[in-house]
């Protein structure tokens, strides 16, 4: 049987990562919406059951045969647009060709989301694993890119509270995201849903079901940003004491360092940094590409090489957030562990063995949640992968993924 990727119309190859200044250049000068789109459509071309046709109808006759199961799923792109055609949201979704049987046993619909600067295509290794349950259990899988980031609208990213107002700086670059995610909800019609966030991600889709905690029915948080206290922070009550030790300690840091402290406050992203490198941006990518994932086949490589280059290259929107919300050093200015007993929902830690992100954040998290109740709670290593340990061991993580959905089914 034909899937519906075999007969998807040609589709360029990605150009090879660039290795000297001029292979470079010729990348830069030869981007562009188009090719950004192609990018994310290459990722997902993997995938038996994707269609570029976001009007069609669903079609029985598309079952997929993925492993020893007929998976009866279709994946589409589309924009969701929130309010005006100038503010949507990127949208992959997976979704039943047919009706299940039993409407009552049907799983709430899951919603995948991914970390900063990043978009939902870096999920290209675990979407035929959701697929597949999708398909098996008669539920629906969403994928989105975050407002202001991906290939969703790169709306300006303002924030208006006073600086010495850092808790509502905090709130108002959160609510950036919430807002979005929560009207996309509405615009969708669900009630609940399963959230699955990566790093900033993870935060993000925690910051939502504080907020919103009717509206989520279980968290999956991958290695998520802004858990743990930072060690060397200050309370409030010293803050004022500290300042002139703080403020002799930065004279002594390097030149480099304190310019970078003072542009992350400042409200700088470090995609600036490639966007503002024009010619030499793309081999800059290319060299992160190629080192981070160079346990992937070179086919693979070179294709997320190729959309992360061109979601990194488009207009500055929603990362301009990351120093509202996290300090210098990468540690939430409100920690999610302070904040996140008050949650009902199970809640699913997951890290790398060799992950950046401290683990013992989702531990402190899972052992307050189950002192105020919250005993379905746990906190996973996974091993042989680092932050984006979805990519680096993505059999483990579909295990683990489809293990905690499992447990969304109504009894």
């Amino acid at each position: 049987m034909a899937s519906p990727s075999s007969v998807l119309p040609p589709l360029a190859p990605a150009r090879d990562i660039p290795q000297s200044f001029r292979e470079s250049l010729s990348y830069w000068w030869n981007s562009g919406d188009k090719e950004t789109a192609a990018a994310e459509e290459r990722l997902l071309r993997r995938l038996p059951f994707f269609s570029s046709s976001p009007g069609a109808p669903a079609d029985p006759s598309t079952a997929v045969e993925t492993g020893s199961a007929v998976s009866k799923v279709v994946g589409r792109m589309s924009k969701i647009e929130l309010g005006t055609k100038k503010r949507f949201l990127n949208m992959f979704s997976i979704t039943p060709t047919a009706p299940p049987a039993d409407q009552s046993r049907v799983p709430p619909p899951t919603v995948v989301l991914h970390g900063y600067g990043a978009g939902l295509g870096f999920f290209f290794m675990n979407f035929n694993a959701l697929g597949e349950w999708a398909g098996k259990r008669g539920a629906s899988v969403y994928a989105l890119d975050w407002l202001g980031m991906g290939l969703s609208a790169r709306v300006p990213f303002k924030v208006n509270a006073k600086r010495e107002d850092y808790e509502g700086r905090v709130k108002e670059a959160e609510n950036f995201f919430l807002d979005a995610l929560e009207d996309w909800r509405i615009k969708q019609g669900f009630e609940k849903m399963n959230l699955i966030g990566h790093s900033l991600g993870g935060y993000l889709s925690t910051a939502y079901a504080l907020r919103f905690p009717d509206r989520v029915n279980r968290l999956v948080l991958l290695s998520p940003a802004g858990v743990p206290r930072d060690p060397h922070a200050v309370s409030k009550v010293a803050d004022a004491a500290m300042e002139a030790t703080e403020q002799a300690v930065r004279t002594q840091q390097s030149l480099a360092r304190r310019l970078g402290y003072h542009a992350w406050e400042a409200g700088w992203s470090p995609f600036q940094i490639i966007r503002s490198a024009l010619f030499w941006g793309p081999l800059l990518v290319g060299k992160y590409s190629s080192r981070r994932f160079a346990h992937l086949t070179d086919d693979d490589v070179r294709d997320l090489n190729d959309y992360i280059w061109h979601i990194t290259r488009a207009k500055g929107s929603g990362e301009y957030s990351i120093s509202y919300i996290l300090a210098p050093g990468a540690h939430a200015r409100l920690p999610l562990v302070d904040r996140i007993s008050t949650l009902k929902m199970p809640v699913t830690f997951l890290y790398g063995e060799d992950d950046w992100m401290d683990p013992n954040g989702g531990s402190e998290s899972v052992r307050r949640l189950r002192a105020a109740g919250n005993l379905e709670s746990r906190n996973y290593i996974v091993p042989y992968s680092g932050h984006h340990l979805y990519l680096d061991n993505p059999e483990a993580v579909n295990n683990l993924l489809l293990k905690e959905l499992e447990k969304t089914i109504p009894k």
